[in-house]
């Protein structure tokens, strides 16, 4: 089985490098103004992937932090996923042709799942669907609005469609360092056979340590933010645990 990966997240809001609390927008902490240098810092790091949000593009509908998501990609080797404001095909195949390996669709996953379908046919392994939840319930356009879909059903009307991933987000947890939760996200693990990646909350080591345990072991990974940038969690440490540990 491949090791879990642990994800560093770039959250883009004016160019910049941020991260939210709860996905509100004014609650918005800068933690670095030159993104591509922030980029580069994880891949030296070690880390192998890497997880870019445009938040003013979730919530335009469009790509609107594009220069900084550019100048990340000319600064980076290793492979970057992509979400926010990506409604259409023409967006997608952009993306993708800039050197975005996987791009992540949210909102129009609820609006338009056939253009979730039909991209994931015509760019086999390179569309992950983001899956952001309050309560159990999807939310979508940036999380400003709730659906009644709740989040299994969602991540089931994709099983055949040939997802490379779920992103699931914990809204409660996104940005206050509360921990992951692992619980709901197993749950939707077992409910699809599409790998599934933690979101929201992840707060110490213990939530490092958590992924490798047996009820976790099916979860692609876990996405890191808050705590990372402000050194609760340290990578080395995060990457030799994940590398050594056994699923």
């Amino acid at each position: 089985m491949s090791p879990v990966i642990l994800f560093p997240a770039i959250d883009l809001k004016d160019g910049q490098c941020v991260r939210l609390k709860h996905g509100e927008m004014s609650e918005a902490t800068v933690f670095n103004t030159d993104p591509a240098a922030q980029a580069r810092a994880f891949q030296d790091q070690g880390f192998s992937w890497l997880h870019i949000v445009d938040l003013n593009g979730a919530f335009a509908g469009k790509p609107v932090n594009a220069p900084a998501v550019e100048a990340i990609l000319a600064a980076l080797t290793i492979p970057a996923q992509l979400g926010g404001g990506i409604r259409d095909m023409a967006t997608i195949e952009a993306w993708l042709a800039k050197g975005i390996r996987r791009v992540i669709l949210g909102t129009v996953a609820v609006r338009d799942p056939d253009l979730v379908r039909a991209a994931c046919k015509a760019h086999p392994g390179r569309i992950a669907v983001g899956i952001d939840a309050r309560d159990g319930k999807v939310a979508v356009e940036g999380w400003a609005e709730t659906s009644e879909l709740s989040a299994i059903d969602l991540a089931r009307r994709f099983e055949d469609a040939g997802v490379a991933a779920i992103i699931f987000t914990d809204i409660g947890r996104d940005g206050v360092l509360k921990g992951l939760n692992l619980e709901a996200t197993a749950e939707m693990a077992r409910a699809t056979s599409i790998p599934v990646i933690a979101s929201g909350g992840l707060a110490s080591i213990a939530d490092v340590e958590a992924l490798l345990r047996p009820e976790n072991r099916m979860l692609e990974g876990a996405i890191t933010g808050r705590a990372l940038y402000d050194g609760r969690i340290d990578a080395k440490a995060a990457l030799a645990l994940l590398r050594d540990g056994k699923r």
